[in-house]
């Protein structure tokens, strides 16, 4: 089953050393009065709550799965409802929702914070309240005042969950292809019709109702994706109080039977005459959803952060205790007849990679959040508008590299276990089917590439990536009369003119040749993305040389682990900056009948 800790310190210090988030929040009107003491309060009571009541369930919500009782009826894993129940009595459903539909107000990053504990100790069940709090997010950017005050209440509250409804058999990341058709009934409302498939939570018995957002096309919509319309679309339809009323004609057909996440159920809905309205205007639907699709690809991030994490800590807490051979420099644990497997080299090698990628991974998507936060609550015009390009710019990073580095790391957290890792008991195995659907859902990170090189950087000029470059020249320049920091920062200077001259050159090529942005697309998403984190792991390295003075173990780890990353980690972007050099022919040159 393994094990779980929630790490309080490494959390702590992100927020309170690396971000300063007290200082932060005062400089926001609606957050002013928030402390360190009372997030740390929080995220305490979080952590009680993710290790003692959702960790207990994740290895066997893994083995019994969710059940299709036939006519749309389907159950989560035993103990999931309870846990759910407990969840949404403690208010943790409404930790940063708008206090004026009855949530409580708190920043966003305090919701990260949380979401990357859920994920570590149960992925699967977090998806539940995870997808709850998107659907919340694009009601409230997008729907009526009368959508708001019937659906906002109950999601924030917990009372009802929400899905968002996407993917049809025939086109998944391109969904100007979808057919689900939404005819106007006479009355405000549509009739939907259509198959949607691979939709997280979209039907369990753990909440009253379940709301769904659905894409649809009207009679007389333009084709592609200028033509499709966002619908809200109950389980079932609520009555003159607000009460689920009459069943909807919404239902799962089947569940799917995956490699992971078992205890989500994926279903296959179908909707037949479903009555759903109108979110937002008439084949904008796009865009509407878009405001639930970017939160969940950051969410999609936290997960993979979460899963690094609880693999970090089990493969450690195993290298410790498992004896294999002797050291090659001579025997460390004389009184046992052999040592402990930390002491081999390769070990950690495995060891230290995970514990470098969680802790640069949690700085980023932290320091995402924050920014999350500046754009909605900061009083400055211009400090927003830096901040919404910075998360644009990043959303992309966050999904992919963070989902990416989620299954590399449960990939060492397994070797770390040998053969003990492939076996299900230590649980270890399970982290590796739950990470790898974070690569794929949400845009699979081919596409996340695609839209960081494409959009992002190319698609403006490289204005969104010039804001985050001066974030790391300023840096760079603030550390220059440093001695001890130009291990760091000169590694990230040169890193950051590296990924200007790549952009440039790629622009370049991408006039004569349009495919020479799609072949460069995933190597240069993880240049930038290393770029990012040296600029965190820059930033804790001189954290801990100011601190390491006092004797705390934990500054001296943390430059260690620095500068683990910068000379074993980082130096994997020469690979990919050569492979951009070599452009699109070797990838497009062979024809299709050849392969």
């Amino acid at each position: 089953m393994g094990q779980y800790t929630p790490p309080l310190r490494e959390i702590q210090f992100v927020l309170h050393e690396l971000l300063e988030v007290e200082q932060e929040y005062k400089a926001m009107p609606k957050h002013a009065d928030i402390d360190a003491a009372t997030i740390d309060q929080v995220i305490e009571e979080a952590g009680k709550f993710c290790s003692e009541v959702l960790f207990p369930l994740n290895q066997s919500g893994d083995e019994e799965g969710c059940t299709y009782h036939g006519d749309g009826v389907v159950t989560p894993p035993k103990g999931f409802k309870e846990a759910f129940r407990q969840y949404v009595e403690a208010g943790w459903p409404a930790l940063s929702c708008d206090p004026d539909f009855g949530g409580q107000g708190l920043p966003e990053l305090v919701n990260n914070v949380l979401m990357e504990m859920v994920n570590s100790t149960n992925q699967a069940w977090g998806m539940y309240p995870g997808l709850t709090h998107g659907a919340y997010a694009a009601l409230k950017a997008h729907g009526t005042p009368e959508q708001k005050a019937l659906y906002l209440p109950k999601l924030v509250s917990g009372e009802w969950t929400g899905t968002m409804c996407l993917t049809e058999a025939h086109c998944g990341t391109d969904l100007g292809l979808l057919r689900t058709r939404a005819e106007p009934a006479g009355d405000g409302s549509y009739l939907i019709s259509g198959t949607k498939i691979f939709i997280s939570s979209g039907e369990h018995d753990m909440s009253g109702n379940i709301v769904h957002l659905v894409l649809a096309r009207l009679p007389d919509a333009p084709a592609g994706t200028k033509g499709i319309s966002l619908f809200v679309v109950p389980k079932f339809l609520p009555d003159a109080d607000g009460k689920p009323g009459q069943r909807n004609g919404v239902k799962c057909g089947s569940i799917e039977h995956k490699m992971g996440i078992h205890g989500n159920a994926t279903c296959v809905i179908n909707l037949d005459n479903a009555r759903g309205w109108l979110v937002g205007e008439e084949n904008k639907g796009l865009p509407a959803m878009f405001v639930m699709m970017n939160g969940a690809r950051l969410g999609v991030g936290i997960q993979g952060l979460g899963l690094t994490e609880v693999a970090y800590q089990n493969s450690l807490a195993y290298a410790k205790d498992r004896i294999q051979m002797r050291s090659l420099s001579g025997p460390k644990a004389k009184d046992k007849p052999a040592d402990p497997i930390i002491v081999h080299a390769d070990v950690r090698r495995l060891l230290l990679s995970q514990k470098a990628y969680v802790e640069g991974a949690r700085a980023l998507a932290y320091w995402t959040a924050l920014q999350i936060d500046r754009e909605h609550s900061h009083p400055d015009e211009s400090v927003r508008k830096d901040a919404e390009d910075l998360v644009a710019l990043v959303t992309p990073v966050v999904k992919a590299l963070l989902s990416d580095l989620g299954f590399e790391c449960t990939s060492m957290g397994l070797q770390v276990f040998g053969g003990h890792g492939y076996i299900r008991e230590w649980g270890m195995e399970q982290y590796v089917r739950d990470a790898r659907i974070n690569m794929i859902y949400e845009g699979t990170n081919g596409i996340q590439a695609l839209d960081l090189l494409g959009r992002k950087v190319l698609g403006d000029m490289g204005a969104k990536l010039t804001k985050f470059g001066k974030l790391v020249g300023g840096f760079v320049k603030a550390q220059a009369e440093r001695p001890d920091m130009q291990e760091f920062v000169g590694p990230l200077a040169a890193l950051g003119e590296q990924v200007q001259k790549l952009t440039a050159e790629i622009g370049m090529k991408a006039m004569k040749n349009p495919d020479e942005v799609g072949a460069a697309s995933h190597h240069y998403l993880r240049v930038v993305g290393h770029l990012v984190l040296s600029y965190f792991w820059a930033r804790m390295a001189r954290l801990a040389l100011d601190k390491k003075a006092g004797g705390d173990g934990f500054y001296a780890a943390k430059l260690a682990t620095a500068r683990f990353y910068f000379s074993k980690l980082q130096p994997e972007t020469a690979y990919h900056i050569q492979a951009i050099h070599s452009g699109a022919a070797p990838i497009m040159e062979l024809d299709a009948a050849l392969f």
